[in-house]
């Protein structure tokens, strides 16, 4: 982190300035064996054409609030640190008929159908693959994101002062996103570069979005994002902290 960041996503960015190769978000989902990591730079160009979809296409404005209806998932990551970039408000697990967008993974389609705004559908497959058949009333995002530039700029600046996420009903800026997350990485074992956190907690809380993204971002760290932990064999857990060279938990 540099002294001149003010949200998370000045935060990707002196990220990928200081180191665009390292491992930052490696995800595991235990229900289907999938393994994705991504590294600084693929985590940030995933972010900009998200950023350049989310701002071209959706239209989204700063202010404007995205209902993100999604669990605790290497895009879900991409989802918040493109909201960042654009200055909307990312709503975790928010009301779909208050939103002015709506993302939502396949398991929240029904509940999303409540906003009147554009609908974003993410099938959550393995290696960001699209639905079989898109489902009614979304745009696929594993259709639309591909063809996005590879470069964002916001059409304008984000003041770190306005709101930028909302989660278990409490309202942050983004200078409280990136302070919170900073202040976060000691507790979380989080003590420089190379550290690495192990994060079973869902995405619905400050808790889980600060071990499971913010704090790694904001320590210089990584996070290794496990869903569906519960189903690793007994001694599966232990095998993933040495393999992956974990340096702390959070679960």
């Amino acid at each position: 982190m540099n002294a001149t960041d003010r949200t998370p996503a000045d935060l990707l960015r002196s990220a990928l300035a200081a180191d665009p190769s390292r491992p930052l978000v490696t995800y595991y989902d235990d229900a289907t064996g999938e393994r994705v990591e991504l590294s600084v730079a693929t985590f940030a160009n995933w972010v900009s054409k998200t950023a350049n979809l989310l701002q071209g296409d959706l239209a989204a404005a700063p202010g404007d609030r995205v209902a993100l209806l999604l669990p605790a998932h290497w895009q879900t990551a991409v989802w918040l640190l493109a909201c960042s970039s654009v200055g909307v408000i990312a709503d975790m697990d928010g009301d779909p008929a208050a939103a002015d967008l709506v993302v939502a993974g396949p398991d929240a389609l029904d509940a999303a159908r409540a906003c009147t705004g554009e609908r974003v559908a993410l099938a959550l497959r393995p290696l960001g693959g699209r639905f079989p058949q898109p489902p009614d009333g979304f745009l696929d995002f594993a259709v639309e994101v591909p063809g996005q530039g590879d470069r964002f700029a916001p059409y304008a600046p984000v003041d770190a002062e306005d709101p930028a996420l909302i989660v278990a009903g409490a309202e942050l800026s983004g200078a409280e996103v990136t302070e919170r997350a900073l202040g976060d990485a000691p507790d979380l074992g989080l003590t420089g570069p190379g550290a690495r956190l192990l994060s079973m907690l869902p995405y619905d809380t400050w808790a889980g979005l600060s071990a499971g993204l913010f704090a790694p971002l904001a320590a210089g760290a990584s996070v290794v994002l496990c869903r569906h932990a519960d189903r690793l064999a007994e001694d599966g857990l232990a095998r993933r902290i040495e393999d992956e060279r974990v340096t702390a938990t959070a679960a």
